[in-house]
């Protein structure tokens, strides 16, 4: 909680009258919570938590998490006994847990690779979503729907409805607002740095931390020896740049895989976004040195970062062109052409136009244009599997806000509306789950100035024409950023932050894999249909297709439930 400080002197100036027994945040908490009540405090809070707090007046129990979702919190009844926890082994160590994978949490699983909040892996066991809190009275057997104290979707609508133009104005505004998220972010009674990649959003926050210290901040960045893969050469020359006291380390291959065992229990259910291995990696190595570490995390969902987004506005105007039919017969059609042959001409395209999978994502296009609504086209681009319940035994798959297009917000065109669906589902169940669950696996406390409540209100007033703007994503962060670091420093094509899957499935975790995808064993244990899983290996073992998020997808069910 950033405005603890800021929160005592508002209660001291109210007439309370508090005897404070140190500067901790969570007495702060408390006083207010006592003070105000849930509610009121809830508004005025700027941090990430998640909370639990009895009310002895009330005879209630309140849990409460944070707008954005970098904290989780789980909760539901078993046995006529309430559980909560920020974790779900927590809630096993109680007698009364009943560890049933809920069937339709896997089959959303499949589809996204992360289980969406409100569910959970278990049955009877929810995620609190992100900016909501319940109330459980005394006996644990009333508990209240979840109710909202900050309303991402009305901000959006408004924020939308009532854009600002003057984008000089805007930009020195956002610098300034940055400037104090991240201030606030540094405070620290221990060691403190940030994670660099050497991207926009990382370059960023070390920038202003930078700007804002007499000392050189501590950045950390893992690189790969594959050049593919390594973006370590560019955080180290944003590094020397703006003067940080920089910490790289080259991963060996073995030390990436010597990860993947503890998957399963530092993410507690099952996860499959890969790039959960460099970030732990990270994590491990800025803990060496530091206690608290910033990350540029947020950026994307809030100011048009990712290439999807690009590519969902171009199949939007196909969409608004092409009628329904045509781009059926279209899909069809494309369907047809040999995936493996795509991939071939791909693989020999020089230069940027190099794409070894551009087979694959030809078919993927073949599918999207046959949607018959932008919802179901953007669920079908961020999709794993297409028909997750046709591979879960007994899987059904409950509806989602992909299925609620009556409940999303009212606003202009589909680029805010892929932001938004990404900003309550992607970013808190995927993006922050994976930085949350990875630093405090090694006890590093990973903070996000990014997403400062007050940034996310900010970001939707700014009209999407300056956040996708000549071309350019993310335009008016990075003429924030120019003020600190040279253009032609940055401008530069994005890697990522994956790791190499599809080699090593068929390489060094080939052994483990097939363990895991044991026809046999997939029987017995009852979860999945062997055939398709079974095809899609073997396929990607001979090289034919490749796979490997999709069996990635099925192998962390299976290392998990191992």
């Amino acid at each position: 909680m950033y405005n603890h400080k800021k929160l005592r002197n508002i209660l001291e100036e109210e007439g309370g009258h508090f005897e404070w027994r140190g500067r901790s945040d969570t007495e702060t908490l408390l006083a207010a919570l006592r003070h105000w009540g849930a509610e009121k405090t809830l508004r005025l809070l700027n941090g990430m938590f998640a909370f639990a707090f009895w009310d002895r007046s009330e005879r209630v129990l309140y849990l409460a998490r944070d707008r954005m979702g970098i904290k989780p919190i789980y909760y539901g009844r078993h046995n006529g006994t309430f559980l909560f926890g920020s974790e779900l082994k927590a809630l096993k160590e109680h007698p009364d847990f009943r560890g049933i994978v809920d069937r339709q949490a896997l089959t959303l699983y499949l589809r996204y690779g992360y289980v969406p909040s409100p569910w959970s892996i278990y049955q009877g066991i929810n995620k609190l979503h992100p900016a909501h809190y319940i109330k459980v009275s005394d006996n644990g057997e009333s508990i209240s729907d979840p109710m909202c104290f900050w309303d991402l979707g009305q901000i959006a609508q408004e924020g939308a409805s009532h854009p600002r133009y003057d984008s000089i104005q805007l930009i020195q505004e956002l610098d300034e607002l940055l400037l104090d998220a991240i201030k606030i972010r540094m405070a620290a009674d221990v060691p403190l740095g940030a994670f660099l990649s050497g991207g926009y959003d990382s370059s960023l926050v070390v920038a202003l931390m930078q700007a804002q210290s007499v000392n050189p901040v501590q950045t950390f960045s893992i690189g790969y020896h594959e050049p593919k893969f390594n973006e370590a050469i560019y955080a180290k020359e944003v590094a020397a740049y703006l003067g940080t006291d920089h910490t790289e380390l080259y991963i060996k291959p073995e030390e990436a895989l010597n990860v993947i065992p503890k998957i399963p229990a530092i993410w507690d259910e099952p996860f499959s976004d890969s790039s959960q291995i460099p970030t732990y990696l990270v994590s491990q190595l800025t803990r060496k040195h530091v206690t608290v570490s910033l990350s540029g995390d947020g950026g994307d969902e809030q100011f048009f970062g990712y290439n999807r987004y690009v590519q969902g506005v171009a199949v939007g105007r196909f969409f608004d062109s092409v009628p329904y039919s045509a781009r059926k017969y279209i899909g069809n059609m494309l369907g047809k052409v040999s995936v493996n042959s795509v991939n071939r001409i791909g693989e020999n395209l020089p230069g940027s136009l190099n794409n070894p999978m551009l087979g694959d994502r030809l078919r993927k296009f073949s599918n999207l244009i046959k949607e018959q609504s932008f919802l179901a086209f953007y669920q079908e681009l961020n999709n794993r599997w297409k028909d997750p319940a046709e591979i879960v035994i007994n899987g059904s798959e409950p509806k989602t806000i992909f299925d609620s297009y009556d409940k999303l917000p009212k606003l202009p065109s589909i680029k805010e509306q892929m932001m938004y669906l990404d900003a309550v589902m992607y970013l808190p169940d995927d993006i922050l789950t994976k930085l949350d669950r990875a630093s405090m696996a090694i006890s590093l406390e990973a903070r996000v100035p990014l997403l400062d409540h007050r940034v996310v209100e900010f970001g939707w007033r700014v009209p999407t024409s300056l956040k996708y703007h000549q071309g350019q994503r993310k335009w008016i962060l990075r003429e924030v950023l120019y003020k600190y670091l040279p253009k032609k420093l940055m401008d530069r094509p994005k890697k990522g932050f994956g790791v190499p899957i599809e080699y090593w499935l068929r390489e060094p975790l080939r052994d483990w894999a097939e363990s895991l995808l044991d026809e046999k064993r997939l029987r017995e244990e009852g979860f999945f249909t062997p055939e398709p899983i079974r095809k899609m290996w073997t396929e990607h073992l001979s090289g034919e297709r490749k796979w490997h998020y999709y069996l990635w997808d099925v192998l962390m069910f299976q290392a998990w439930l191992d």
